[in-house]
């Protein structure tokens, strides 16, 4: 049924996620020390998902439409977003206008020379505007993608009744083990864009994107780290973007921009010294502030080809 063995790991993350929810629900246990690092994984496991979402709009996992449908509703439980408005901030305002007054998540909207204030804003800086976009371009596809329209509606009633479900049987549990990793999980994938592209060359081919390239992030985090073949090839397999960057990228990238170690690059980037700066050291040369410009299709304007849509094709 899996278009690449490799996505048993997907879905053994999404079942230890649902794991873990039921077992801190049903169990409950009050002794810190179970309670603690269980929480903590559910939260990694929620954001581990929110990953598999960013991959599984690009690429869908399933030979069949059908399980890739439903796979999506299951996925839009472990983020706590529906999973087809990925299309509208991601793949067709970042991938297409990536750094560009288009693209909903671009950097530059965070402008302090102080770089953990940069991160620390970055996420309800850009948050208001998604949603306002993803609001925005769903009444705007209704009758040009029907197919994804209904498959947006449907992820969108399924969370819904879980969420109220939830809230009816414990809030309180339904709080912290249902909207807070989701909170977490939105938190993690929208802000790692700001490592991935902040202070790289926007218009080079292989230096517009910082790349983590250690096996063990890799493995956790389904090759998310290297970013700058994911912008090349967004359809590509995540278990093949190491072996592509290898070929294609190391030879030639700005070797400061392939960083091993995500934490280490953290420290040096956000705690000491934590200046913006640019890949090659110099300052972070920030544009003028721009609004957000509007970057899906006009009505009559195709819908370009190379943008998935996840489940459902092109939804049409």
């Amino acid at each position: 049924m899996l278009v690449y063995k490799a996505d048993r790991r997907t879905l053994g993350f999404v079942a230890t996620y649902f794991a873990l929810l039921v077992a801190l629900w049903v169990w409950s246990p009050t002794q810190w020390y179970f309670w603690v690092p269980l929480f903590l994984a559910l939260c990694s496991f929620s954001w581990f998902c929110a990953v598999i979402t960013h991959n599984t709009i690009h690429t869908p996992i399933f030979h069949s439409e059908r399980l890739n449908r439903l796979f999506q509703v299951v996925l839009t439980l472990t983020y706590g977003h529906p999973v087809s408005s990925y299309v509208s901030g991601h793949n067709l305002s970042h991938h297409m206008y990536a750094q560009e007054d288009r693209d909903i998540m671009r950097t530059y909207k965070v402008r302090s020379q102080w770089n953990l204030v940069n991160l620390a804003l970055f996420f309800p800086t850009v948050i208001n505007g998604i949603m306002k976009s993803d609001f925005e371009f769903t009444r705007a596809m209704k009758d040009r993608l029907p197919t994804w329209y209904r498959q947006f509606w449907i992820e969108l009633s399924v969370l819904a009744a879980a969420t109220v479900t939830l809230v009816v049987l414990d809030w309180q549990k339904a709080l912290v083990l249902w909207i807070i990793p989701h909170i977490w999980a939105a938190w993690g994938i929208i802000s790692i864009n700001y490592l991935q592209h902040d202070g790289c060359d926007d218009t080079h081919p292989v230096n517009n994107s910082r790349n983590f390239t250690s096996r063990f992030f890799g493995w956790w985090t389904f090759n998310n780290g290297f970013h700058g073949v994911h912008h090349r090839y967004p359809d590509l397999h995540w278990s093949l973007c190491r072996e592509v960057h290898d070929k294609e990228f190391a030879p030639t990238i700005d070797p400061r921009l392939d960083q091993p170690s995500i934490a280490k690059y953290f420290f040096k980037a956000f705690i000491f010294p934590g200046k913006r700066v640019r890949y090659d050291g110099a300052p972070v040369e920030l544009p003028p502030v721009d609004a957000n410009q509007k970057w899906w299709p006009e009505p009559g304007e195709p819908i370009p080809e190379k943008v998935s849509f996840g489940a459902v094709g092109a939804g049409r």
